[in-house]
């Protein structure tokens, strides 16, 4: 396994607004908590569709390890329907809302992600008191998705996808996958730019398990350092992911966690910078243990 390439993208801090710890590449793996607030995600659909239920995981998380918390209001699963703006803002918003209001400090203070591909939601869910924005169509679905995160001056993931999460598993002919998404996110980093957003607030993501093969996703993972070489911090979401479940013979996404284990190893030992998981207790002691052996850092706390 490669090691990463440190001088690819050269440490640097980000800021985020307000008094949340910005984040700094290089210095160790960052956890992305997954927090659901659907009824039909492929894993945990249904476990955390209201506000109780979805404070409750964001705190268990948020005291387990989690340095991000991603909360996403529309299924990204294959095959999945579409939600109305307004059914989205209503999963959401609320629950933005209330993990900033938490008396748990620790709750409070944590930095949120929020994974939608739409202007308007990003916008009320930053006003709530998000941090950045996970979109997984790379800003491509809205139109106004990239002028709306240069005016509010956040981070945003930019993801890799071909179609749509209805349509996506029938477009998975790649001549070279890694190379068609490098030129894909290339071309995204050049509109982010070019609509006003600042390249230190562009992070990328190769999009494991959207418009992929079985094969495709363990070429990704095999090849991150080339997704490193575009000079960007690298999000890689693997978590109990299908390809995962196929080669453990597993069925039951929830009980994928140590071939996710092995995923986000394979990840860090490329050089990514943020794994997006489930399972935050377990993936923290992993992410812990590959900075050690890769990023020669012991210190992780």
């Amino acid at each position: 396994m490669p090691e990463p390439n440190p001088s690819s993208v050269p440490p640097f801090s980000v800021p985020l607004a307000g008094d949340y710890p910005g984040l700094t590449w290089g210095d160790r793996t960052y956890i992305m908590g997954v927090l659901n607030v659907t009824p039909d995600s492929f894993s945990d659909g249904g476990q955390f569709d209201t506000v109780e239920s979805a404070v409750a995981q964001a705190r268990a998380m948020a005291t387990s390890g989690a340095d991000i918390l991603d909360i996403g209001g529309q299924s990204t699963r294959p095959q999945a329907e579409d939600v109305s703006l307004e059914e989205e803002l209503r999963r959401v918003v609320p629950v933005v809302q209330a993990i900033r209001s938490d008396a748990t400090a620790t709750l409070r203070q944590i930095p949120i992600s929020v994974d939608t591909t739409r202007a308007a939601v990003a916008i009320a869910a930053i006003a709530a008191g998000a941090n950045l924005v996970n979109d997984i169509s790379g800003a491509t679905y809205d139109p106004d998705m990239l002028s709306a995160v240069a005016e509010l001056k956040v981070p945003i993931v930019l993801m890799h996808i071909r179609g749509t999460p209805k349509t996506m598993q029938q477009l998975t002919d790649y001549a070279d996958v890694v190379r068609a998404i490098n030129t894909f996110l290339a071309a995204r980093v050049e509109a982010a730019i070019a609509a006003g957003i600042d390249r230190h607030n562009i992070i990328l993501d190769p999009g494991i398990g959207f418009a992929k093969t079985y094969a495709q996703n363990l070429e990704i993972l095999r090849r991150v350092p080339e997704l490193k070489a575009l000079g960007y911090p690298v999000l890689v979401g693997a978590s109990r992911k299908r390809f995962i479940g196929h080669i453990l013979n597993q069925p039951d996404p929830q009980q994928r966690v140590w071939g996710t284990a092995a995923a986000c190893c394979a990840a860090i030992a490329g050089g990514a910078d943020i794994v997006r998981v489930h399972d935050v207790p377990a993936m923290r002691d992993v992410c812990r243990v590959a900075d050690a052996i890769w990023r020669h850092n012991t210190s992780n706390g």
